[in-house]
């Protein structure tokens, strides 16, 4: 590993970023994370990211809001820093900061990578695709979470080359024997009743309106006390999507006469999701195929499988790579919500042994993520290409 002043200096550039806890921002730390193994990491992000950011890793920062203004702050901080810090590489979060990456690294002589999620690449807003998908072009790396993301980076015409794809990771828990219990007895729950899990932010393309109001029933009608518990919330800051209110959501699960299954949990804290993904019995991931809100990856159906926990989901977008067919859960045609409920039900009769479930998620730990990263960008010693 190098040292001292042969260590190689990474300035990375990112919008999601703790103290916010959502999947991208909990990978984005990570990612700096593992980028300290024999670098020097500097970042540049939203305010508060100082207080949460890993140790070791100087952090300038920008006010989140307004979009635009944030933009602006983090061009300045970026090519300020590449002028005065002279990093061999400039590191985009997202599609969004790749132009910021592009100058800054314009500005010092650096290489230029960005990850990118699939939302990022398939915008329509002609601005972004005007302004962004230029600088994404001219990446010298672009590290894609699956290879739909992948696919859709090649349709905008960035050189297949150029293109690696990196799965995010996940956390390993160690197994907890009364989480199911203390969880269960938290929400109210009966031990023995069959318990569905979503995780993720309130969107259009995450489905649970559908879900409920199309999937549910046919669940409920063979368990009548089917219980589905929903950790989430609508986005205030999204690139881009249609959120569906926790009242949307319930107001569709009150029509079709399945109000009584619904648990609305809002966002919980790390330890009582934990506690949620033991206590659970099967995560549903129903994933809509809309166009310009492609999913890129699913990071929880990978997360709900570090804790022994299958999915269902629609085989939208890159959900193929986060679930293992018959190893960590089952992929239904997108849309057919009779075979949605008929693989749940299947699930819930006949599990999946968690074992083999927990064993699917360990490929994507994040230490494999890092090494990952580190060879695509070059900082493995080897060129990216």
């Amino acid at each position: 590993m190098a040292e001292g002043h042969d260590r190689r200096r990474v300035l990375f550039i990112t919008r999601n970023f703790p103290p916010l806890l959502g999947g991208m921002e909990r990978l984005n730390w990570h990612m700096a994370d593992e980028l300290r193994v024999g670098c020097d990491v500097r970042l540049v992000g939203p305010r508060g990211a100082a207080v949460r950011a890993p140790h070791g890793i100087e952090v300038r920062e920008a006010a989140l809001r307004p979009l635009r203004s944030f933009l602006a702050r983090a061009w300045w901080l970026a090519w300020r820093e590449a002028l005065a810090w002279r990093p061999q590489l400039v590191l985009a979060g997202s599609g969004l900061t790749a132009p910021l990456a592009w100058w800054a690294a314009r500005a010092c002589g650096a290489r230029t990578a960005a990850y990118v999620h699939g939302l990022d690449l398939s915008v329509a807003h002609p601005v972004y695709r005007a302004l962004w998908r230029p600088a994404l072009r001219r990446m010298d790396c672009v590290i894609a979470n699956s290879a739909a993301t992948a696919q859709l980076a090649r349709g905008i015409g960035i050189a297949p080359g150029r293109i690696r794809v990196v799965h995010p990771g996940t956390e390993l828990p160690a197994a907890d024997a009364g989480a199911r219990a203390r969880f269960r007895q938290a929400q109210g729950i009966a031990a023995d009743s069959p318990l569905l899990l979503s995780v993720g932010r309130l969107t259009g393309r995450k489905g649970l309106r559908e879900f409920v109001a199309e999937v549910l029933p046919r669940i409920a009608q063979r368990h009548r006390d089917v219980v589905l518990a929903v950790v989430g919330e609508a986005p205030s800051n999204a690139l881009y999507g249609h959120a569906q209110s926790a009242q949307d959501i319930l107001d569709a699960a009150r029509a079709a006469g399945v109000g009584g299954c619904l648990r609305l949990l809002g966002r919980l804290d790390d330890a009582s999701l934990h506690d949620a993904y033991f206590a659970s019995d099967l995560h549903v991931f129903p994933i809509r195929d809309l166009p310009h809100d492609p999913e890129g990856f699913g990071m929880v159906a990978v997360e709900a499988a570090a804790h022994g926990l299958a999915t269902v989901a629609y085989a939208c977008g890159g959900v193929a790579d986060a679930v293992g067919q018959g190893v960590s859960g089952t992929l239904v045609r997108p849309g057919d919500g009779e075979a949605f409920a008929d693989a749940v039900l299947r699930l819930l009769q006949r599990p999946l042994p968690a074992g083999g479930v927990r064993g699917f998620a360990e490929v994507f730990a994040w230490p494999r993520f890092g090494d990952g990263v580190r060879r695509a960008v070059g900082l493995d010693g080897e060129a990216s290409g």
